[in-house]
C-alpha cells in the first residue's frame, strides 16, 4: 500500500483524509470523533428526531445531565420531568414545589442523577432529591425578591451552584450544609441610572477552565473561556478574555421610552450596546446576525466537540446555527409556532434539544439524507421586525406588578389549568388532580427510580410540603433543612 498522503481540498477530501489517517494509525478514535463531530456536513443534516409531549405549559428549561442519557425539563405548569429522550419516555415527572413558572432545572453531577436544582418565577431556589423507592423529597433552599431566571453548576461539582434573580442579587450555594450566601448585588454605576436601585440579571455562567470566573451578563462559556452575549433587541456577541475592557469602558445606556437598542425589554434584559462602546483600544467581538431577540431571554449557545459553531433560538421560531469563526450563517431550522427560547446542546454528541412557547421539546439529530440550504427567503427571515418587537412588549407589564406579567392573551403563551379566564395563581391549584395521569406515564417499567410494581405512588412532592415559605427567613437568604414528609 502506498504511503503517499492524499491531497486535501474540499471538506469531502478532508474527511478522506481523515479516514485514511485513521486507518494507518496516524490519527487516534478521540481525534477523528472530534473531526467527525465538528464536521459542517453534519450541522447540515440536522433533522428533528422526535417531540417530546407531556408539559401543559410554556417549556422554559432544558438540560442534559451529565452522561447525556437523561433530559430534564421545566415549564410554567411547575412540574420536572426527566425523559430518556432516545425512546421519548418519561422516566419520572413530579411537581417541582414552585408556585409559579419553572425556569430553570439541572441535574447536579456526580449524584447519580438524584439531585435536581430549580429556581423559577417565585424567586425560589428549590432541592428536588430522588429517594430510593422514586418518592421525590423537595427542600427550599434560598428566595430572590423577584423571579429567579438562571442558576449555574459549578464544573464537576455535587455541591455547588450559583443563582441570579431580577434583585440583582448573585447567590451561592453548597447543598453540604443547604445554606445561602449573598455574594453580591448588581448595581448601575452610572449616575444617569440612579433612577433604579439595582440590575436586574437574566444570565449566570462559569467558565469551565476557571470554576472561581463566572458572568451574570453572558449566557455560555466555551471550551476555551470565550464568552457568548446576546443583547436585548440586538445581537450575539462573542468575547474573548485577552481583549480587556478597554481605557474607558462604558456601562448600560439609560433606559428611556424614546430608546432603540438601549431600551429593557419586557424581561428586564440588561440592554447595553456594545456597538456603542469605545472600541479604540480594544479588539471588536465577533458579531453573529439574523436572529430575533426581544420578545423573550434568549438560550444562546456553543454547539461542537470544539465549541466550532453558535446556535440560538429566535422570536420567530426558528433556530439560526453560526460557524463560530467568521460570523457566516449557515442553518435556519424551522422550529416552533411561536418563539424558540432555550437551545441546550449534547455535552457529547451532535444532538440539540430546542423549547419554548409551544408546550413541547424536540431533539435534533444529524439523520438527515440531504444537506439543508438557508430558505430563499432568507433576506425576509433575517429583516428585523422592529414593530412586533415594540407591540408584544406591552403584554409583559400591566404596571401592577404582579405575577400575570409573564401572561399572554393569545392561547400559545397561556397557561390556564382550569379555564376560569383569570389568569391567577388557582389556575394551577388542580396540578395535584392530574398527577394520576402522570403517574400513568412515569417510568413504565418502574424501575429507573426504584419503583415497586404494587407500590400506589404519588410522585406530587408538593405533597411533601409543609408550607414551603415556613423554611425562608425574613431577609430570604439562609434557610432550614428539608421538610419532612
Amino acid at each position: 500500500m502506498s504511503n503517499k498522503r492524499p491531497r486535501s481540498g474540499s471538506s469531502i477530501d478532508k474527511a478522506v483524509v481523515d479516514v485514511w489517517q485513521r486507518e494507518l494509525g496516524q490519527l487516534s478514535s478521540r481525534s477523528f470523533a472530534h473531526r467527525l463531530g465538528g464536521s459542517e456536513d453534519l450541522v447540515l443534516r440536522l433533522d428533528l428526531h422526535r417531540k417530546l409531549e407531556k408539559h401543559k405549559g410554556c417549556v422554559n428549561t432544558v438540560s442534559f445531565n451529565a452522561d447525556g442519557d437523561i433530559l430534564v425539563s421545566g415549564s410554567d405548569d411547575r412540574r420536572v420531568i426527566l425523559w430518556d429522550w432516545e425512546t421519548g419516555r418519561i422516566k419520572l415527572s413530579f411537581h417541582s414545589g414552585h408556585d409559579n413558572n419553572v425556569f430553570q432545572a439541572k441535574i447536579m453531577p456526580c449524584t447519580d442523577d438524584r439531585t435536581i436544582v430549580t429556581c423559577a418565577a417565585d424567586g425560589q431556589v428549590i432541592l428536588a432529591q430522588i429517594l430510593e423507592r422514586g418518592e421525590v423529597a423537595v427542600t427550599t433552599l434560598g428566595k430572590h425578591q423577584g423571579r429567579a431566571h438562571k442558576l449555574a453548576i459549578e464544573p464537576g461539582s455535587p455541591h455547588i451552584f450559583y443563582t441570579c434573580g431580577e434583585d440583582g442579587l448573585v447567590q451561592h450555594f453548597d447543598l453540604r450544609t443547604r445554606t445561602a450566601t449573598e455574594l453580591f448585588t448588581c448595581q448601575p454605576v452610572d449616575d444617569r441610572r440612579r433612577f433604579t436601585s439595582v440590575i436586574p440579571l437574566n444570565a449566570i455562567t462559569i467558565d469551565p477552565r476557571n470554576p472561581n470566573l463566572f458572568a451574570v451578563a453572558g449566557l455560555a462559556f466555551s471550551e476555551q473561556s470565550e464568552l457568548l452575549v446576546s443583547y436585548n433587541d440586538e445581537d450575539i456577541y462573542l468575547f474573548t478574555r485577552d481583549m480587556g475592557l478597554g481605557p474607558n469602558p462604558l456601562p448600560a445606556s439609560p433606559v428611556s421610552m424614546g430608546s432603540d437598542a438601549s431600551e429593557i425589554g419586557g424581561d428586564h434584559q440588561l440592554a447595553a450596546s456594545p456597538s456603542a462602546m469605545d472600541t479604540d483600544e480594544k479588539v471588536i467581538p465577533q458579531v453573529y446576525k439574523g436572529h430575533r431577540n426581544c420578545e423573550t431571554v434568549k438560550g444562546v449557545n456553543f454547539f461542537g466537540p470544539k465549541c466550532e459553531y453558535v446556535v440560538s433560538g429566535s422570536d420567530c421560531g426558528r433556530i439560526f446555527i453560526w460557524k463560530k469563526r467568521g460570523g457566516e450563517l449557515i442553518r435556519v431550522m424551522e422550529a416552533d409556532n411561536t418563539i424558540v427560547n432555550c437551545i441546550e446542546c449534547h455535552p457529547h454528541t451532535m444532538v440539540l434539544a430546542s423549547s419554548g412557547i409551544d408546550h413541547d421539546i424536540k431533539i435534533w439529530t444529524p439523520k438527515a439524507l440531504d444537506r439543508a440550504v438557508l430558505p430563499t427567503n432568507i433576506e425576509q427571515v433575517l429583516k428585523p421586525d422592529r414593530i412586533h418587537c415594540f407591540a408584544f412588549d406591552d403584554y409583559y407589564d400591566d404596571d401592577d406588578d404582579d405575577d400575570d406579567d409573564c401572561l399572554f392573551n393569545d392561547d400559545y403563551f397561556s397557561y390556564d389549568d382550569d379555564d376560569d379566564d383569570d389568569d391567577d395563581d388557582d389556575d394551577d391549584d388542580d396540578d395535584d388532580n392530574d398527577d394520576g395521569d402522570d403517574d400513568n406515564d412515569v417510568d413504565d417499567d418502574n424501575d429507573d427510580f426504584g419503583f415497586d410494581d404494587d407500590d400506589d405512588h404519588n410522585d406530587d412532592a408538593g405533597n411533601c410540603i409543609d408550607d414551603v415559605d415556613d423554611n425562608i427567613a425574613n431577609d430570604g437568604n439562609f434557610f432550614g433543612g428539608p421538610n419532612e414528609c
